[in-house]
């Protein structure tokens, strides 16, 4: 009975929304009914994004001047399921490209705008003022309905080629209730734009464009790689952000922080004021051997020298002999 029940509601909400559509002139998006939100009204939250991005956490070329490490403004829209600011393993549109490149909010805003227009899928757009260090909070509020109870967000990473951080399509609504509070953990991702290694590397463009993937402790796999740090089996969260619903009659006051019991599993389980990602030590290939310098009809000595590429952090392996020196004919004898 329950099963009958459950495919005529199914039914009756694909025949609505043909029927809104046909009303409307509007050609009848796919629906997942699976996923339809049936809260009622709408609901308004509360956003916190939080930076850890520490240079015990971080320290592999931690950036402390020009610029130091911070965080772009957040920015922020609650959509239906056919629209999508950013995707994981799909190709960045220009304004996100222009955004995780230079910040530049201009041409991600026309896109989002564009698609509201388009196919009514982008309820709103908000944002979030930046963030001037790695570690620091920044606030905002928005609003959703069942029609578009999806969020997505983006921040970008200053200084970064092209990484940024963010949640693409999170459901706020289960069935027919708004979640009271999350918090999720937050990752960074290369918008497939520039091919830079480091937080401070020049301008370098991808040429063709790759799609945009997440960046982990081994991915890229490459030792010049500001996140390149083969001891770690995952990298810890870089941001985390907060959600809380407000109450209707609840002014504005300072985020509520989301217990235990509410977070989201996110594999690590330390507290991110206490995480020192140990850094081994870098060191240059050895340089070719010098002369040999002695008396003749002595032995003599030559040397060769290699330099350090990263000095070790927080108990990593630290740097092994800078210089060797073997025996050797004098070279100025015959």
């Amino acid at each position: 009975m329950e099963k009958m029940t459950s495919l005529k509601v199914n039914c009756w909400l694909q025949w609505l929304t043909g029927t809104l559509a046909l009303l409307s002139g509007v050609p009848a998006m796919p629906v997942d009914v699976n996923r339809v939100c049936m809260a009622p009204s709408a609901a308004k939250y509360r956003l916190t994004f939080t930076g850890q991005w520490t240079q015990t956490a971080f320290p592999k070329h931690y950036p402390l001047y020009r610029p130091p490490a911070q965080w772009s403004p957040v920015i922020g829209v609650t959509h239906s399921s056919d629209y999508h600011i950013w995707q994981r393993n799909e190709y960045a549109s220009n304004g996100v490209r222009e955004f995780s490149e230079r910040a530049e909010a201009w041409t991600l805003i026309k896109e989002v705008e564009a698609a509201g227009e388009r196919i009514q899928s982008v309820y709103g757009l908000f944002s979030a003022p930046a963030v001037v260090g790695g570690t620091g909070q920044a606030t905002t509020e928005f609003e959703v309905y069942a029609r578009h109870s999806l969020l997505s967000f983006i921040v970008r990473i200053v200084p970064s080629p092209d990484w940024f951080v963010g949640i693409d399509s999170l459901n706020l609504c289960e069935g027919d209730n708004w979640i009271e509070n999350i918090s999720l953990d937050l990752y960074p991702y290369d918008a497939g734009t520039d091919s830079g290694f480091t937080f401070s590397s020049p301008n370098f463009e991808t040429i063709p464009q790759d799609k945009i993937t997440q960046i982990t402790a081994s991915f890229p796999s490459h030792p010049a790689n500001s996140f390149y740090y083969p001891r770690l089996k995952h990298l810890p969260p870089i941001a985390k952000v907060s959600l809380t619903k407000i109450k209707n009659n609840q002014i504005f006051s300072l985020p509520i922080q989301p217990t235990q019991s509410n977070q989201i599993p996110s594999g690590n389980e330390i507290d991110g004021s206490l995480i020192n990602t140990p850094l081994d030590c870098e060191v240059s290939v050895w340089s070719p051997w010098g002369l040999c310098k002695g008396q003749c009809g002595e032995k003599g000595v030559k040397h060769r020298t290699r330099y350090i590429h990263m000095h070790p952090a927080n108990n990593g392996v630290a740097c092994p002999p800078l210089e060797e020196k073997k025996l050797c004919i004098p070279d100025n004898c015959v």
